[in-house]
């Protein structure tokens, strides 16, 4: 099974998007699967309950952090994790994303973590 899907499966089985992104990691960033829950377990349904920020793209933006934080800000990586799932997703706000307020889906929630397990595999190379 590739990263993004076994991202999808754990999503299904437990793990809100953040924490789903994160734990399709453990092997790239070398932490344990419970320490990565612990650190994304406040961001399901995005950051503030649907008010914010996906959790697949907190997961993301928490990936590059682990893997390429050298003591200096990493903000341009940052803004390109951003922008490239907002061109993939059409959103970065959760609501958005799950069309609350316009009854418009731009993404399903799977879609939001494989989109944010793809970027960050790419930012991890």
């Amino acid at each position: 099974m590739n990263r993004k899907e076994y991202a999808v499966q754990l999503k299904h089985n437990g793990c809100n998007c953040c924490q789903a992104v994160l734990c399709a990691f453990t092997d790239e960033v070398g932490m344990p699967e419970d320490e990565l829950k612990k650190i994304g377990a406040a961001f399901g349904v995005g950051m503030g309950c649907l008010e914010a920020t996906c959790g697949a793209l907190i997961g993301a933006q928490m990936l590059m952090g682990i893997k390429k934080y050298q003591g200096k800000p990493i903000l341009r990586d940052a803004a390109g994790v951003l922008h490239q799932f907002e061109t993939m997703c059409h959103a970065t706000i959760c609501k958005d994303l799950k069309g609350r307020d316009t009854g418009v889906v731009l993404c399903e929630c799977d879609d939001c973590v494989r989109n944010a397990v793809e970027i960050a595999e790419g930012v991890l190379r």
